[in-house]
């Protein structure tokens, strides 16, 4: 059973940088297509960026510019630099995996979900 692990998030200040890390289990190597996900207060989980085993990321709209997804394939951990943060990207991340980008963008991703990583930006 694949189990996501999230850490590195934290309350900041307009403007400031955080980089999120995800440590998945052995199994999650299976898993070609990896994404963050974010939850804002009151709204539906959305799709933030992915990447896979090549390194060919996507990004919403909302983040392109600003974050960069990257992976080690050794360490089966996958980051998200945030850079220039900005109050509506407070919510908790999450990261996840799929078998293609095809599956990932249908929401065909592993079944279960991580507890996530709280990043709060405010002034």
């Amino acid at each position: 059973q694949v189990q996501f692990e999230e850490s590195g998030g934290s309350s900041v200040q307009p403007g400031e940088t955080l980089k999120l890390s995800c440590l998945t289990s052995s199994n999650g190597f299976r898993l070609l297509v990896r994404a963050w996900y974010r939850q804002a207060p009151g709204k539906q989980r959305e799709l933030v960026a992915s990447i896979d085993r090549h390194g060919n990321t996507n990004y919403a709209e909302s983040v392109a510019g600003r974050f960069t997804i990257s992976r080690d394939n050794d360490k089966d951990t996958i980051y998200l630099q945030m850079n220039a943060l900005k109050p509506e990207d407070t919510g908790i991340y999450f990261c996840q995996g799929a078998m293609s980008l095809n599956e990932l963008h249908l929401g065909k991703v592993y079944p279960t979900w991580g507890q996530g990583t709280q990043v709060t930006v405010s002034s």
